[in-house]
Protein backbone atom coordinates (compact mmCIF):
# COMPACT_ATOMS: atom_id res chain seq x y z
CA UNK A 1 0.00 0.00 0.00
CA UNK A 2 1.75 3.45 -0.87
CA UNK A 3 2.35 6.07 1.42
CA UNK A 4 -1.03 8.17 0.44
CA UNK A 5 -3.23 5.33 0.64
CA UNK A 6 -2.45 4.95 3.99
CA UNK A 7 -2.71 8.19 5.04
CA UNK A 8 -6.23 8.10 3.06
CA UNK A 9 -7.66 5.18 4.86
CA UNK A 10 -6.44 5.89 8.41
CA UNK A 11 -8.36 9.58 7.56
CA UNK A 12 -11.17 7.86 6.69
CA UNK A 13 -11.41 5.85 9.19
CA UNK A 14 -10.78 8.27 11.71
CA UNK A 15 -13.87 10.25 9.74
CA UNK A 16 -15.87 6.79 10.20
CA UNK A 17 -15.23 6.54 14.27
CA UNK A 18 -15.69 10.71 15.27
CA UNK A 19 -19.15 10.31 12.77
CA UNK A 20 -20.47 7.41 15.04
CA UNK A 21 -20.11 10.02 18.10
CA UNK A 22 -21.58 12.69 16.58
CA UNK A 23 -24.52 11.10 15.41
CA UNK A 24 -25.21 8.68 18.53
CA UNK A 25 -25.46 12.83 20.29
CA UNK A 26 -27.53 13.91 17.34
CA UNK A 27 -29.58 10.99 18.00
CA UNK A 28 -29.97 11.36 21.54
CA UNK A 29 -30.74 14.48 21.33
CA UNK A 30 -33.36 14.38 18.95
CA UNK A 31 -35.13 11.50 21.80
CA UNK A 32 -35.89 14.83 23.66
CA UNK A 33 -39.44 15.54 23.75
CA UNK A 34 -40.27 11.94 24.50
CA UNK A 35 -38.77 11.33 27.68
CA UNK A 36 -35.74 10.70 29.23
CA UNK A 37 -35.84 7.01 30.09
CA UNK A 38 -33.65 5.89 27.53
CA UNK A 39 -29.64 4.92 27.09
CA UNK A 40 -26.91 5.42 23.92
CA UNK A 41 -24.00 3.62 23.73
CA UNK A 42 -21.39 3.77 21.12
CA UNK A 43 -18.98 0.69 19.60
CA UNK A 44 -20.01 -1.42 22.42
CA UNK A 45 -22.92 -4.17 20.74
CA UNK A 46 -22.77 -2.03 17.62
CA UNK A 47 -21.48 1.34 16.18
CA UNK A 48 -24.55 2.96 18.04
CA UNK A 49 -27.13 1.21 20.16
CA UNK A 50 -30.40 3.22 21.88
CA UNK A 51 -32.71 1.43 23.71
CA UNK A 52 -35.94 3.56 24.42
CA UNK A 53 -39.48 3.30 25.20
CA UNK A 54 -39.07 -0.74 25.11
CA UNK A 55 -37.51 -0.98 21.70
CA UNK A 56 -34.10 -1.66 20.45
CA UNK A 57 -32.21 -0.18 17.94
CA UNK A 58 -28.92 -0.83 16.59
CA UNK A 59 -26.95 1.03 14.39
CA UNK A 60 -24.34 0.52 11.57
CA UNK A 61 -23.12 3.86 10.08
CA UNK A 62 -20.99 4.00 7.09
CA UNK A 63 -19.56 7.43 5.95
CA UNK A 64 -18.25 7.31 2.27
CA UNK A 65 -16.86 9.84 -0.31
CA UNK A 66 -19.87 11.16 -2.87
CA UNK A 67 -20.68 9.29 -5.49
CA UNK A 68 -20.25 5.90 -3.64
CA UNK A 69 -23.24 3.57 -4.17
CA UNK A 70 -24.10 0.29 -1.71
CA UNK A 71 -25.19 -2.33 -4.25
CA UNK A 72 -26.03 -6.14 -3.43
CA UNK A 73 -22.50 -6.84 -3.45
CA UNK A 74 -21.40 -3.48 -1.44
CA UNK A 75 -18.47 -4.43 1.06
CA UNK A 76 -20.25 -2.34 3.51
CA UNK A 77 -23.74 -4.28 2.91
CA UNK A 78 -22.02 -7.35 3.84
CA UNK A 79 -19.44 -6.45 6.70
CA UNK A 80 -22.75 -5.06 8.42
CA UNK A 81 -24.93 -8.60 7.66
CA UNK A 82 -22.03 -10.70 8.95
CA UNK A 83 -22.29 -8.02 12.46
CA UNK A 84 -25.61 -9.43 12.50
CA UNK A 85 -25.53 -12.42 11.59
CA UNK A 86 -23.06 -13.41 14.19
CA UNK A 87 -24.79 -11.75 16.93
CA UNK A 88 -27.84 -13.38 16.45
CA UNK A 89 -26.21 -17.10 16.09
CA UNK A 90 -24.48 -16.15 19.72
CA UNK A 91 -27.78 -15.18 21.34
CA UNK A 92 -26.92 -11.06 21.86
CA UNK A 93 -29.15 -10.06 18.81
CA UNK A 94 -32.66 -10.96 18.19
CA UNK A 95 -34.23 -9.49 15.64
CA UNK A 96 -38.29 -9.76 16.73
CA UNK A 97 -37.09 -7.29 19.20
CA UNK A 98 -34.70 -5.22 17.38
CA UNK A 99 -34.86 -2.36 14.47
CA UNK A 100 -31.41 -3.14 12.75
CA UNK A 101 -30.47 0.44 11.14
CA UNK A 102 -27.53 0.96 8.53
CA UNK A 103 -27.24 4.61 7.75
CA UNK A 104 -25.07 5.17 4.75
CA UNK A 105 -24.23 8.43 2.96
CA UNK A 106 -23.86 6.26 -0.07
CA UNK A 107 -26.63 6.12 -2.65
CA UNK A 108 -28.91 3.59 -3.16
CA UNK A 109 -29.39 2.22 -6.56
CA UNK A 110 -32.78 1.22 -7.60
CA UNK A 111 -34.32 -2.59 -7.23
CA UNK A 112 -31.24 -3.34 -5.09
CA UNK A 113 -31.33 -5.10 -2.03
CA UNK A 114 -30.80 -2.16 0.02
CA UNK A 115 -33.54 -0.15 -2.30
CA UNK A 116 -36.17 -2.55 -1.10
CA UNK A 117 -35.17 -2.38 2.69
CA UNK A 118 -35.90 1.78 2.83
CA UNK A 119 -39.00 2.58 4.62
CA UNK A 120 -41.53 3.50 2.37
CA UNK A 121 -44.06 1.82 -0.11
CA UNK A 122 -41.67 0.61 -2.37
CA UNK A 123 -40.61 -1.63 0.73
CA UNK A 124 -40.16 -5.20 -0.14
CA UNK A 125 -38.87 -7.17 2.32
CA UNK A 126 -39.05 -10.59 0.57
CA UNK A 127 -37.57 -8.54 -2.54
CA UNK A 128 -34.21 -7.96 -0.35
CA UNK A 129 -33.92 -11.92 0.66
CA UNK A 130 -34.10 -13.05 -2.72
CA UNK A 131 -31.40 -10.40 -4.36
CA UNK A 132 -29.07 -11.01 -1.20
CA UNK A 133 -29.60 -14.67 -1.49
CA UNK A 134 -28.49 -14.29 -5.07
CA UNK A 135 -25.63 -12.30 -4.61
CA UNK A 136 -24.24 -14.31 -1.68
CA UNK A 137 -24.35 -17.38 -3.52
CA UNK A 138 -23.02 -15.66 -6.61
CA UNK A 139 -20.80 -14.12 -4.44
CA UNK A 140 -16.53 -15.49 -5.27
CA UNK A 141 -14.53 -12.37 -3.12
CA UNK A 142 -12.23 -13.76 -0.33
CA UNK A 143 -13.37 -9.95 0.67
CA UNK A 144 -16.60 -10.85 1.34
CA UNK A 145 -16.25 -14.16 2.41
CA UNK A 146 -16.35 -14.41 6.06
CA UNK A 147 -19.55 -11.81 5.89
CA UNK A 148 -20.86 -14.56 3.29
CA UNK A 149 -20.63 -17.43 5.34
CA UNK A 150 -21.59 -15.43 8.79
CA UNK A 151 -25.12 -14.85 6.91
CA UNK A 152 -25.61 -18.39 5.80
CA UNK A 153 -24.98 -19.55 8.30
CA UNK A 154 -27.97 -18.39 10.09
CA UNK A 155 -31.26 -20.83 9.65
CA UNK A 156 -33.67 -19.75 7.23
CA UNK A 157 -35.69 -18.09 9.59
CA UNK A 158 -33.04 -16.32 10.91
CA UNK A 159 -32.20 -14.91 8.05
CA UNK A 160 -35.87 -13.78 6.83
CA UNK A 161 -35.94 -12.72 10.58
CA UNK A 162 -33.15 -10.23 10.40
CA UNK A 163 -33.97 -9.00 7.14
CA UNK A 164 -37.37 -8.15 8.32
CA UNK A 165 -35.95 -6.25 11.01
CA UNK A 166 -33.25 -4.17 8.49
CA UNK A 167 -34.31 -0.70 7.68
CA UNK A 168 -31.25 1.33 5.02
CA UNK A 169 -31.07 4.70 5.30
CA UNK A 170 -29.25 5.71 2.11
CA UNK A 171 -28.30 9.10 0.91
CA UNK A 172 -27.72 10.01 5.05
CA UNK A 173 -26.50 12.94 6.43
CA UNK A 174 -22.84 13.72 6.32
CA UNK A 175 -20.30 14.62 8.97
CA UNK A 176 -20.61 17.77 8.16
CA UNK A 177 -24.71 17.83 8.21
CA UNK A 178 -24.67 16.13 11.37
CA UNK A 179 -21.94 18.88 13.29
CA UNK A 180 -24.96 21.49 11.24
CA UNK A 181 -27.97 19.74 12.55
CA UNK A 182 -26.13 19.61 16.17
CA UNK A 183 -25.56 23.36 15.98
CA UNK A 184 -28.92 23.79 15.38
CA UNK A 185 -29.98 23.03 18.09
CA UNK A 186 -27.42 24.26 20.50
CA UNK A 187 -28.43 27.37 18.36
CA UNK A 188 -32.20 27.19 19.88
CA UNK A 189 -31.30 26.89 22.92
CA UNK A 190 -28.35 29.37 23.24
CA UNK A 191 -29.01 31.67 20.37
CA UNK A 192 -26.33 31.85 17.28
CA UNK A 193 -23.40 33.41 18.91
CA UNK A 194 -23.08 31.17 21.81
CA UNK A 195 -23.73 27.71 20.01
CA UNK A 196 -20.29 26.79 18.85
CA UNK A 197 -19.38 27.03 22.04
CA UNK A 198 -22.10 25.14 24.07
CA UNK A 199 -21.50 22.53 21.29
CA UNK A 200 -18.15 22.00 21.34
CA UNK A 201 -18.32 21.38 24.84
CA UNK A 202 -21.26 18.91 24.72
CA UNK A 203 -19.38 16.84 22.05
CA UNK A 204 -15.92 17.30 24.19
CA UNK A 205 -18.02 15.81 27.59
CA UNK A 206 -20.09 13.24 25.42
CA UNK A 207 -16.99 12.08 23.78
CA UNK A 208 -15.33 11.38 27.03
CA UNK A 209 -18.62 9.45 28.63
CA UNK A 210 -18.53 6.98 25.26
CA UNK A 211 -14.77 6.55 26.15
CA UNK A 212 -15.62 5.34 29.38
CA UNK A 213 -18.45 2.80 28.08
CA UNK A 214 -16.17 1.21 25.67
CA UNK A 215 -13.31 1.10 28.30
CA UNK A 216 -14.86 -0.31 30.98
CA UNK A 217 -16.68 -3.79 30.21
CA UNK A 218 -19.49 -3.68 33.04
CA UNK A 219 -20.21 0.02 32.24
CA UNK A 220 -23.30 1.50 32.10
CA UNK A 221 -24.39 2.86 29.01
CA UNK A 222 -25.19 6.96 28.47
CA UNK A 223 -28.81 7.85 29.69
CA UNK A 224 -30.77 10.16 28.35
CA UNK A 225 -31.19 12.01 31.91
CA UNK A 226 -27.89 12.00 31.91
CA UNK A 227 -27.01 13.73 28.62
CA UNK A 228 -30.32 16.15 29.36
CA UNK A 229 -28.93 17.10 32.63
CA UNK A 230 -25.62 17.72 30.92
CA UNK A 231 -27.20 19.98 28.42
CA UNK A 232 -29.52 21.75 30.88
CA UNK A 233 -25.69 22.75 33.03
CA UNK A 234 -23.87 23.83 30.02
CA UNK A 235 -26.78 25.53 28.31
CA UNK A 236 -27.22 27.75 31.83
CA UNK A 237 -23.98 28.55 31.69
CA UNK A 238 -24.20 30.23 28.44
CA UNK A 239 -27.37 32.57 29.92
CA UNK A 240 -26.62 36.32 30.21
CA UNK A 241 -25.97 35.90 33.84
CA UNK A 242 -23.06 33.45 33.56
CA UNK A 243 -20.11 32.31 31.60
CA UNK A 244 -18.78 28.86 31.04
CA UNK A 245 -15.73 27.75 33.51
CA UNK A 246 -14.20 25.18 31.82
CA UNK A 247 -13.23 21.43 33.23
CA UNK A 248 -9.90 21.69 31.40
CA UNK A 249 -9.08 24.74 32.34
CA UNK A 250 -10.67 24.45 36.17
CA UNK A 251 -8.24 21.08 36.64
CA UNK A 252 -5.25 23.80 35.19
CA UNK A 253 -1.89 22.90 37.63
CA UNK A 254 1.45 24.72 37.36
CA UNK A 255 4.37 25.41 39.67
CA UNK A 256 6.36 28.86 40.87
CA UNK A 257 9.11 27.74 38.38
CA UNK A 258 7.30 27.62 35.45
CA UNK A 259 6.05 31.29 35.26
CA UNK A 260 9.55 32.14 36.95
CA UNK A 261 9.82 35.69 38.33
CA UNK A 262 6.56 37.51 37.17
CA UNK A 263 5.81 40.37 38.73
CA UNK A 264 2.62 39.31 40.58
CA UNK A 265 4.88 36.76 42.09
CA UNK A 266 7.42 39.10 42.89
CA UNK A 267 4.75 41.22 44.45
CA UNK A 268 4.08 38.49 46.77
CA UNK A 269 7.42 37.93 48.05
CA UNK A 270 7.87 41.41 49.05
CA UNK A 271 5.36 40.77 51.82
CA UNK A 272 6.96 37.04 52.37
CA UNK A 273 4.08 34.67 51.54
CA UNK A 274 4.75 31.24 51.70
CA UNK A 275 5.90 28.92 48.71
CA UNK A 276 2.79 26.95 48.93
CA UNK A 277 0.49 30.22 49.19
CA UNK A 278 2.67 31.49 45.65
CA UNK A 279 2.03 28.29 43.98
CA UNK A 280 -1.98 29.03 44.41
CA UNK A 281 -1.85 32.26 43.51
CA UNK A 282 0.32 31.03 40.14
CA UNK A 283 -2.60 28.88 39.53
CA UNK A 284 -4.92 30.78 39.74
CA UNK A 285 -3.42 33.35 37.49
CA UNK A 286 -2.86 30.78 35.04
CA UNK A 287 -6.35 29.49 34.98
CA UNK A 288 -8.27 33.06 35.27
CA UNK A 289 -5.83 34.08 32.30
CA UNK A 290 -6.52 30.98 30.18
CA UNK A 291 -10.38 30.85 30.89
CA UNK A 292 -10.68 34.94 30.06
CA UNK A 293 -8.78 34.45 27.06
CA UNK A 294 -10.76 31.64 25.96
CA UNK A 295 -14.03 33.84 26.57
CA UNK A 296 -12.35 36.38 24.55
CA UNK A 297 -11.76 33.98 21.44
CA UNK A 298 -15.02 32.74 21.49
CA UNK A 299 -16.45 36.36 21.56
CA UNK A 300 -18.73 35.20 24.54
CA UNK A 301 -17.69 38.50 26.40
CA UNK A 302 -19.88 41.63 26.14
CA UNK A 303 -17.79 44.67 24.73
CA UNK A 304 -15.60 46.14 27.71
CA UNK A 305 -16.74 43.19 30.25
CA UNK A 306 -13.16 42.55 31.12
CA UNK A 307 -12.14 46.12 31.73
CA UNK A 308 -15.36 46.77 33.86
CA UNK A 309 -14.68 43.98 35.75
CA UNK A 310 -11.39 44.58 36.40
CA UNK A 311 -12.86 48.36 37.61
CA UNK A 312 -14.77 46.75 40.07
CA UNK A 313 -11.71 44.72 41.76
CA UNK A 314 -9.65 47.50 41.22
CA UNK A 315 -11.72 50.02 43.31
CA UNK A 316 -12.09 47.78 45.74
CA UNK A 317 -8.66 47.27 46.68
CA UNK A 318 -7.90 50.84 46.73
CA UNK A 319 -10.53 51.48 49.47
CA UNK A 320 -8.98 48.77 51.09
CA UNK A 321 -4.95 49.89 50.15
CA UNK A 322 -6.00 53.73 51.53
CA UNK A 323 -7.28 52.35 54.65
CA UNK A 324 -3.96 50.12 55.68
CA UNK A 325 -1.98 53.61 54.73
CA UNK A 326 -3.95 55.63 56.71
CA UNK A 327 -3.38 53.19 59.63
CA UNK A 328 0.08 52.77 59.05
CA UNK A 329 1.11 56.59 58.85
CA UNK A 330 4.77 57.56 57.60
CA UNK A 331 7.11 55.72 60.20
CA UNK A 332 5.74 52.67 60.34
CA UNK A 333 7.82 49.76 60.46
CA UNK A 334 8.65 47.29 57.42
CA UNK A 335 7.25 44.53 59.67
CA UNK A 336 4.26 46.39 60.25
CA UNK A 337 3.92 47.36 56.65
CA UNK A 338 4.01 43.27 55.52
CA UNK A 339 1.90 42.58 58.38
CA UNK A 340 -0.88 45.24 57.01
CA UNK A 341 -0.08 43.76 54.03
CA UNK A 342 -0.97 40.60 54.44
CA UNK A 343 -4.03 41.18 55.55
CA UNK A 344 -5.15 42.70 52.18
CA UNK A 345 -3.90 39.84 50.37
CA UNK A 346 -5.67 37.58 52.87
CA UNK A 347 -8.89 39.49 52.10
CA UNK A 348 -8.37 38.89 48.34
CA UNK A 349 -7.50 34.89 49.21
CA UNK A 350 -10.30 33.94 51.50
CA UNK A 351 -12.94 36.69 51.90
CA UNK A 352 -13.72 38.83 49.19
CA UNK A 353 -15.43 37.51 45.77
CA UNK A 354 -16.53 39.36 42.96
CA UNK A 355 -18.35 37.40 40.35
CA UNK A 356 -17.85 38.77 37.05
CA UNK A 357 -21.40 37.72 36.14
CA UNK A 358 -24.03 37.12 38.56
CA UNK A 359 -23.87 32.91 38.41
CA UNK A 360 -20.04 32.71 37.41
CA UNK A 361 -18.78 32.12 40.58
CA UNK A 362 -16.01 29.95 40.56
CA UNK A 363 -13.13 31.80 42.40
CA UNK A 364 -10.35 31.64 40.70
CA UNK A 365 -11.32 33.68 38.28
CA UNK A 366 -11.50 36.76 41.42
CA UNK A 367 -8.35 35.85 42.68
CA UNK A 368 -6.64 35.23 39.43
CA UNK A 369 -7.67 38.56 38.28
CA UNK A 370 -6.02 40.11 40.49
CA UNK A 371 -3.28 38.94 39.72
CA UNK A 372 -3.00 39.68 36.86
CA UNK A 373 -3.70 43.51 37.79
CA UNK A 374 -0.56 42.66 40.19
CA UNK A 375 1.29 41.61 37.35
CA UNK A 376 0.32 44.88 35.53
CA UNK A 377 0.85 46.81 38.50
CA UNK A 378 -2.52 48.06 38.70
CA UNK A 379 -2.77 46.87 42.25
CA UNK A 380 -0.35 45.70 44.93
CA UNK A 381 0.01 44.47 47.88
CA UNK A 382 3.15 46.49 50.14
CA UNK A 383 2.29 49.83 50.87
CA UNK A 384 5.55 50.92 48.77
CA UNK A 385 5.10 47.84 46.24
CA UNK A 386 5.42 50.82 43.63
CA UNK A 387 8.67 51.65 44.95
CA UNK A 388 9.63 48.36 45.35
CA UNK A 389 9.30 46.80 42.27
CA UNK A 390 11.32 49.84 40.14
CA UNK A 391 13.78 49.15 42.48
CA UNK A 392 13.49 45.57 41.61
CA UNK A 393 13.02 45.22 38.09
CA UNK A 394 14.99 48.02 36.64
CA UNK A 395 18.54 46.02 36.64
CA UNK A 396 16.73 43.74 34.45
CA UNK A 397 15.98 46.55 31.91
CA UNK A 398 12.61 47.78 32.99
CA UNK A 399 11.07 45.26 32.14
CA UNK A 400 7.17 45.11 33.52
CA UNK A 401 5.75 41.72 32.47
CA UNK A 402 1.77 42.20 31.72
CA UNK A 403 -0.48 39.37 31.46
CA UNK A 404 -0.35 36.95 28.52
Amino acid sequence: MSGSSSVFDASASAIGYLYQLRYALLAGLREFGTDASWTVSVEVVDDVEIIAAGENRRWQLKHRAGGTRITDGSTDLWKTLRIWSEAIRDGSLDPARTRLLLLTTSTVPVDSAAHYLQTGPGRDVGKAHELLEAAAAKSASDAKKKSIEAYRGLKDDQRHAMVAAITVLGDGPTIEDVHWDLLQICHFAVGKQAAASLLNRLEGWFIQRCIQTMRVAAAMPISGSEIDEKFSELRDQFRTYNLPIDDDIAEMTVTREEYGERTFIRQLDLIEIGSRRIELAVRDYLRASTQRSRWARENLLLPGEIGTYERRLREEWETHFAVMQDELGVEAAEETKIAMAKRIYGWVETEFRRNIRPECHDPFICKGSFHILADDQRVGWHPDFEARLLTILEPAGGAVNGGD
